[in-house]
């Protein structure tokens, strides 16, 4: 099957933690613009905002995967008249749970006291569904990405996530297409998570990928890029200034 992406404006790309466009290899297409650079090491999601608000076109579609939907949902908070649609993939919006800091602080303390190399064999593997095998080309081709974040843009974006802002406001606003997608077998954000982020969006649009993990663009890209086909394919929605 070939699900390549047909991008009628732009397609901005919001990475989460510790990740760039190595993720998003197979949604590459013209259109599609990955905001690379690690955020430029900000380390709150108004400051991941603004870096990538500042290297976008006026208007935009987004997908935000993991950390990158809250960033996502803080550009619609900055800059709604900017935003065409909106896909949040693989992702949570609930505010910090409890022993989450303590989790997030138990892996930067691996990375301080053992090294990165520690801290992202400790990290990676459980983002990856089943499928993906222990020596296979996609876990290598992610471990070196996440290596080559570093352990300084590891600290930023935890601390950008333990201080991440409430997004309910942000959800119960949206007018624009929206898609809630997730992988069938992402422990970190499973499919009842999703379904309760599309509930909280006026007519978001609910899919889940089969056989896919935390990491789905890149473990099921030809289903996930049939997903975005159609939330792309979702006519916009009317408005006063387009009646």
């Amino acid at each position: 099957m070939d699900a390549k992406l047909q991008i009628e404006s732009t397609l901005a790309v919001l990475p989460g933690l510790m990740c760039d466009s190595r993720l998003f290899a197979a949604q590459d297409a013209a259109g599609v613009l990955v905001v690379d650079g690690f955020y430029g090491g900000a380390s709150s999601m108004e400051g991941m905002a603004d870096y990538a608000l500042a290297r976008l076109p006026d208007r935009f579609a987004m997908l935000g995967h993991s950390m990158g939907a809250r960033v996502a949902l803080e550009i619609v908070r900055k800059a709604p008249e900017r935003v065409e649609r909106i896909a949040l993939s693989n992702t949570g919006v609930h505010p910090v749970q409890p022993g989450e800091r303590e989790k997030r602080y138990r892996l930067r303390d691996i990375g301080r006291e053992q090294g990165m190399e520690r801290l992202v064999d400790t990290w990676l593997p459980p983002m990856l569904g089943p499928s993906v095998g222990a020596n296979s080309e996609l876990r290598e081709r992610l471990r070196a990405m996440c290596l080559d974040a570093g352990l300084e843009i590891f600290e930023a974006q935890i601390e950008a996530l333990l201080s991440r802002p409430q997004v309910d406001d942000v959800l119960a606003s949206l007018d624009c297409p929206a898609l809630s997608v997730t992988g069938e077998q992402d422990a970190w954000s499973p499919p009842d998570q999703h379904a309760r982020i599309a509930q909280a969006i006026q007519g978001c649009l609910l899919r889940i990928v089969p056989s896919a993990g935390h990491m789905l663009p890149a473990e099921q890209p030809e289903a996930f890029n049939a997903v975005l086909g159609d939330w792309l394919a979702m006519p916009a929605r009317e408005t006063e200034t387009t009646k």
